[in-house]
């Protein structure tokens, strides 16, 4: 499997990280909360609820960013080049939700722009 493919990995579970980060960072989270953990997550406030923002925006990239890849490797773009778009994909996402939820919009914007430009790169890379 090649790196590239590894990330789709990590991208998927990328929400999970954040979902995390936003219901036991405040260690109130417990087995009644998970009865209805959307209705508990929409309670949280500050960087908590931006931590769940975090995860839906995470949530909303990956499909285009999973397809952008797959395509990728079937119209053989460059393994060198598909790899490094890759790998800068996660680190702009990871850095995404750390804007998300240090409430950092200016930054946010950028690194979501720069991530959603590699997701286009990638198709536009595929189309030859």
């Amino acid at each position: 499997m090649t790196l590239a493919y590894w990330t789709v990995l990590i991208a998927a579970f990328m929400p999970v990280v954040w979902v995390g980060v936003a219901k036991f960072s405040s260690g109130r989270f417990g087995p009644k909360d998970n009865l209805n953990p959307r209705e508990y997550l929409e309670k949280l406030d500050g960087w908590r609820k931006r931590a769940y923002w975090a995860q839906n925006n995470a949530f909303e990239a990956f499909p285009p960013y999973a397809a952008a890849v797959i395509i990728a490797h079937l119209q053989a773009v460059p393994q060198h080049t598909l790899d490094t778009l890759a790998i800068a994909f996660i680190i702009l996402r990871v850095l995404h939700g750390v804007c998300y939820i240090g409430n950092w919009g200016l930054p946010r914007t950028a690194v979501w722009t720069g991530a959603t430009g590699i997701v286009i790169a990638l198709f536009v890379l595929s189309a030859g």
